[in-house]
């Protein structure tokens, strides 16, 4: 499964809220203001799905981005998840994003073109909640209501599309035990864990890459502990916390074998969560911070596929992709340019590999997973 943001958007494209996650806000992405590292490659969308921009290719033909509200490009990419063999994606739900109406609206209606995506194309999908930016009291005045909403008026677990685990409609929350200064406590997660497990749903936890012993990302409070013995699934949010397939490998015995151990015996499942690569250059530097491209290099995916290899090693049976569209910290694996503007900001290029060479990877991951190819320390050859 792969995380999908969906919070692209761009002029025309029906919100009236302007450019998306481009340039921080809605403002217009230009050479030398903008928040993403990857261009994705746009020469399979039609023109109604492209919204040009001032950027230049090196060919000097003009560069296009897409919006996330097109139905038909959340089919397209959905399409690539079948012809690759990627089961689904958790769709990203981000809490303060629910609370006004005009983007609720528009998360709304991409989570509708995800529906009909998912149905058309037999790909399976579940509800994740981001609960990064709420305040004190918004978990039960935002998220819970939300949720009955989209139960209750909207049906969206009574999809055949929808994951469930165990027999029981699944629903994540992402943002639980960080340390990192939260406006809401361990306690209203505990009430929120409590409710969806009231209203008969599995629960799973995207939790600090520490969460185990209580150190470094996480918080210090065993609370944490019980949250997790609470819920169904917990997903440690590994992404930036290493930066080299020597580093992946060595997680195996450090990281995921412990972790994996201690919620086998409390009768939990385990989401090890592995990520391509990263790459924050031209967000920092619209905060006037200067951070070197390509920080965490993708290594033409032998840095994805370490990850994958070790979770595979340490026992786990199922794996999260950070991410399928997350061009902002340069996470997608979705096609990508080879030849992307290079002019005051910069973006990565794909190391000379296809356009689709992650998407590719991608679905050898899942074969790998099911035991339908060999363990091996090299990439499959393509």
């Amino acid at each position: 499964m792969c995380g999908y943001q969906g919070w692209f958007g761009a002029p025309g494209d029906g919100s009236g809220l302007g450019w998306r996650h481009y340039a921080g806000g809605n403002r217009e992405p230009v050479p030398g203001r903008c928040s993403f590292d990857l261009w994705p490659d746009m020469s399979e969308f039609t023109e109604k799905e492209k919204a040009p921009t001032s950027f230049k290719y090196p060919d000097g033909s003009t560069a296009h981005l897409f919006s996330s509200r097109n139905a038909q490009t959340v089919r397209r990419h959905f399409k690539w998840m079948k012809d690759y063999g990627i089961d689904g994606v958790f769709l990203q739900r981000f809490a303060t994003s629910i609370k006004g109406v005009s983007e609720r609206e528009h998360c709304d209606i991409v989570l509708s073109h995800v529906r009909d995506a998912a149905k058309i194309h037999h790909r399976a999908w579940a509800m994740m909640y981001d609960l990064s930016g709420l305040k004190s009291g918004e978990i039960e005045t935002v998220l819970i209501p939300d949720w009955k909403c989209l139960v209750g008026e909207k049906k969206i677990t009574e999809d055949r599309a929808y994951v469930y685990h165990e027999g029981k409609p699944l629903v994540s929350i992402w943002g639980v035990g960080f340390n990192d200064g939260r406006g809401y406590s361990l306690d209203e997660c505990e009430t929120l864990i409590r409710f969806l497990k009231e209203q008969g749903n599995a629960v799973m936890l995207g939790v600090p890459s520490a969460w185990r012993t209580l150190a470094r990302d996480s918080v210090s409070d065993v609370k944490l502990h019980r949250m997790i013995e609470l819920a169904d699934i917990v997903s440690p949010w590994s992404v930036g916390r290493f930066r080299s397939p020597e580093q992946a490998a060595a997680r195996e015995g450090q990281i995921l074998r412990p972790d994996l151990e201690w919620v086998s015996e409390r009768g939990k499942s385990y989401l090890p969560v592995i990520f391509p690569g990263f790459s924050w250059q031209n967000l920092k530097r619209m905060h006037g911070e200067d951070v070197a491209l390509n920080d965490i290099p993708r290594l033409k995916g032998q840095f994805l596929w370490s990850q994958a290899l070790a979770a595979k090693k340490a026992g786990a049976i199922m794996l999260y992709v950070a991410m399928f569209d997350e061009i902002d910290e340069a996470t997608a694996i979705f096609k990508s340019s080879r030849n992307p503007p290079q002019e005051k900001s910069r973006f990565i290029d794909n190391e000379e590999m296809p356009a689709d060479h992650y998407l590719w990877l991608t679905g050898q991951i899942g074969k790998m997973l099911r035991g339908e190819i060999p363990l091996s320390d090299k990439i499959p050859k393509r």
